[in-house]
């Protein structure tokens, strides 16, 4: 399936940006399918691509020395990654990885965008604020860790994550949502049982549901 300009159109880098000027853009993105697992970028290699995600969801992530694993982000549709590693002519500070059975993601090369935006105000100031929203989620995540409790963490994870539909709902692991709460798997499912017995979510097979959505977001801090 070849790349169209409603697929780039959605993009927030290009939304607001004339058909016109985006097909000049559109022969110089890429495109290319992972399957769930495949690497991506790795953190520290020198990839001058910025990419969105397609179709399916990535994960974005960072290890420490020791292997262990802290996801910062879940990206979906329409979405972008590898944003730093292009803006700061550095190497990429994370990794991304496909979770979705088939993730498709586009691609377009540094030195084909940056000319395309010197031109287009509407596409630099989409920029800006992609990574004004980048930086607030950096920030975000940063007051999780430093002064929310896990279970207040799993929570906000489990009403980030609870959209239904392709652009919405993923179905994490344990151990990934330990990774994305800053914890260990057995911690997640300690807190996972404290929120059944709050009423706010019941524990079932391969599935956890929300039964009192006002009393998650409570619990996550977010009222």
């Amino acid at each position: 399936m070849s790349i169209t300009i409603e697929n780039i159109s959605i993009l927030g880098y290009f939304k607001g940006v004339g058909a016109d000027r985006l097909s000049s853009l559109l022969p110089l993105f890429g495109q290319r399918s992972f399957s769930k697992g495949q690497t991506i970028i790795s953190e520290g290699e020198s990839e001058q691509s910025l990419y969105f995600v397609g179709a399916g969801v990535v994960k974005i992530f960072k290890t420490s020395a020791e292997g262990k694993e802290q996801i910062i982000k879940i990206t979906r549709p329409g979405e972008s990654f590898n944003d730093i590693a292009v803006f700061s002519n550095g190497p990429s500070p994370y990794s991304a990885q496909a979770l979705g059975t088939t993730t498709v993601v586009y691609l377009i090369h540094k030195n084909d965008l940056m000319p395309f935006m010197e031109k287009d105000w509407k596409a630099a100031q989409n920029a800006l604020h992609v990574l004004a929203d980048q930086s607030r989620l950096l920030l975000n995540l940063i007051e999780d860790l430093s002064f929310k409790n896990v279970m207040a963490r799993v929570a906000k994870i489990l009403l980030e994550n609870s959209l239904h539909g392709a652009e919405g709902f993923q179905k994490l692991t344990q151990y990934e949502m330990a990774a994305m709460a800053g914890t260990a798997r057995e911690v997640v499912g300690r807190s996972l049982k404290s929120l059944e017995d709050t009423g706010a979510v019941r524990l079932e097979r391969h599935q956890i549901v929300i039964v009192n959505k006002d009393l998650l977001n409570q619990l996550a801090g977010l009222n």
